[in-house]
């Protein structure tokens, strides 16, 4: 979930040409998203901080709660939400406005992490990432 249409819209993109990344969708409420995860498997959430209904704080509070977490990714164009970020143990932060590069450089760390190959910076693919919801 994202606030401004044309960064929700971007970052769409920037998934759609990772050809080892799954989007598995697009939400404008969180608690759509809570449903979501737990009927399905997620593996990373980039959501925004800063929305209408809740936070991406208490978002990410509440998926952290579910029996099979997925990564959460904390966006904001105020860089103090990253101590907010750290404070939640969320897997990142970035600050907006983002660039492809930023989400890229995100997706490789959790590719890292997990002991997945690298990403392919040419054509974004050979990141076996199946599941990633934007909220």
């Amino acid at each position: 979930m994202d606030n401004a249409p044309e960064l929700l819209e971007k970052i769409q993109g920037i998934f759609r040409n990772m050809e080892q990344v799954e989007l598995l969708g697009c939400f404008e409420e969180a608690v759509a998203v809570v449903d979501f995860v737990r009927e399905n498997q997620v593996d990373l959430v980039f959501t925004d901080i800063v929305m209408p209904d809740i936070s991406g704080i208490s978002l990410a509070s509440a998926l952290h709660r579910l029996e099979h977490p997925p990564a959460v990714v904390l966006m904001s164009s105020i860089p103090g939400f990253s101590l907010e970020a750290w404070k939640i143990q969320a897997f990142g932060f970035i600050e907006k406005p983002y660039t492809r590069r930023d989400v890229v450089k995100m997706v490789e760390k959790y590719g890292r992490e997990r002991k997945l190959p690298p990403v392919n910076r040419d054509n974004l693919s050979g990141l076996p990432i199946e599941n990633v919801g934007i909220v």
